[in-house]
């Protein structure tokens, strides 16, 4: 086991409002044992312990989007993960939210290479791109072509609303996930945000069943 026991893990979700099938604990599994195979070979992530794969992994990538309501996702939602590195936090997510449709964008091939076989091995169906948001956001097919991108422990806010609001749609979502100075960012994001089209629907601080802070910040693309 890559990841704590299934009763533990299954505890830990529910404590968020979250079920978790023993499918769903399998994959998370695999997901581990993919990642601490990986991260021997490249720098993917500095937590491989169990317990730290399982909550600040797993049950961070996919309580925000379950837990507040201006972050969950409509059914058949196009999600583009903006900097996904080793796949947070769209690949944990998207074992709950099979009906996503799922872009992974980063600008390191040999983490492409991670989540291409990520994907094909946990049957995520993800598109798996290597390119730099920058230059991908103004394209065609690109370019307002999603319904939500997400952020995790990428940049700076301010930095992201420009690599991730010009993927929105109008009327979708930016969801980022940030530590806890993440109402800070939003502050000196203010310009960037209206800049891009984006306003403020959400600004939560919250922490991990850990003690580790936490903030979810949402923008609307009007």
């Amino acid at each position: 086991m890559f990841i704590p026991e299934y009763e533990a893990v299954s505890k830990l979700f529910e404590g968020g409002g979250i079920g978790l099938s023993q499918k769903q604990y399998e994959a998370l599994d695999k997901y581990a044992k993919l990642l601490v195979e990986w991260n021997s070979k490249m720098n993917l992530t500095a937590i491989t312990d169990p317990e730290g794969i399982a909550v600040k992994h797993f049950f961070d990538s996919v309580y925000p989007f379950a837990a507040f309501e201006k972050a969950k996702l409509p059914q058949g939602a196009r999600l583009i993960d903006v900097g996904t590195g080793a796949g947070f936090p769209s690949c944990p997510l998207k074992l709950f939210r099979p009906d996503i449709e799922l872009t992974l964008l980063d600008s390191l091939n040999k983490r492409i290479r991670f989540l291409s076989e990520l994907s094909e091995q946990l049957e995520l169906g993800a598109e798996c791109i290597h390119g730099r948001a920058e230059e991908l956001n103004r394209k065609e097919g690109f370019k307002g072509g999603y319904d939500a991108a997400t952020a995790r422990a990428v940049a700076n806010l301010e930095k992201l609303c420009g690599y991730c609001l010009p993927f929105v749609k109008s009327g979708g979502v930016f969801v980022a996930l940030k530590g806890s100075g993440g109402r800070e960012e939003l502050a000196a994001a203010d310009k960037a945000i209206k800049k891009h089209g984006g306003e403020v629907a959400l600004c939560e601080e919250y922490a991990l069943p850990n003690g580790d802070g936490r903030c979810l910040i949402v923008i609307r693309k009007k």
